[in-house]
């Protein structure tokens, strides 16, 4: 059973219940433990959750005055874990803040505040219930994500997702493709191309566990992880 480090938050119980439902083993790890390369040498996946603001300072920008803070020593922690395990090829999948957090490490940029700064925006702030259905998203042909949504799609790229959060990736880092997009232009996949496991989306797949809805995205994850050889 592969073995799948999950990046702490304060509601960790989906995530490692959706891991655990894919097939995978989930340990924690946080800015307190062990450091990325021993995480990275025990592992065989990598999972970055969700969670307060990215600093904006991280990619040369002031605060946004709607700024909300992760955790303490969360980013710093967490881009050198993102940055080791690219580097290395490990199977990596991330989630809301985890893909905005990919996106500053590997050199882009946010939106800081999509209700202040995208003329047009749908609600991406939803909170209640956390499975609720907020918008659909479209999801480029031929992606990696793609395949592994194609149970969920109604006509090969159209899919319906939840959604919580209010920032966004704004330029794409150098090496990755945006797969998904909300109508109202707003990103919501990327990823990396190529052979390896390298998944990010914007909204909460974990909350749908008890359904199995998005199951193949945590199943993608585990299936990379398990064909790894360390």
């Amino acid at each position: 059973m592969p073995l799948i480090a999950i990046a702490q938050n304060r509601r960790m119980s989906d995530y490692v219940e959706s891991v655990r439902r894919a097939g995978g083993e989930p340990i924690e790890v946080g800015a307190d433990g062990e450091s990325p390369e021993h995480i990275l040498a025990r592992v065989d996946g990598i999972m970055l959750t969700g969670g307060g603001d990215v600093d904006p300072k991280l990619y040369g920008e002031a605060r946004h005055a709607t700024f909300d803070p992760a955790e303490s020593g969360r980013d710093a922690f967490e881009i050198a874990l993102t940055k080791a395990a690219v580097a290395s090829g490990i199977p990596y999948f991330a989630i809301c803040r985890g893909m905005q957090l990919l996106n500053v490490a590997m050199g882009g940029s946010l939106i800081q505040d999509i209700p202040s700064q995208v003329p047009g925006a749908l609600p991406h702030a939803v909170p209640e219930p956390r499975f609720a259905i907020a918008h659909e998203v479209w999801v480029s042909k031929g992606s990696r994500l793609s395949a592994l949504l194609a149970d969920h799609m109604e006509d090969g790229e159209t899919c319906h997702v939840n959604s919580r959060h209010h920032q966004s990736v704004q330029r794409v880092a150098n090496g990755f493709d945006v797969t998904a997009t909300s109508p109202d232009g707003v990103i919501e996949a990327m990823e990396q191309p190529g052979d390896g496991f390298c998944v990010a989306v914007q909204w909460h797949p974990e909350n749908f566990w008890r359904t199995g809805e998005f199951r193949s995205l945590f199943e993608g994850l585990v299936q990379a992880a398990n064909a790894r050889t360390r």
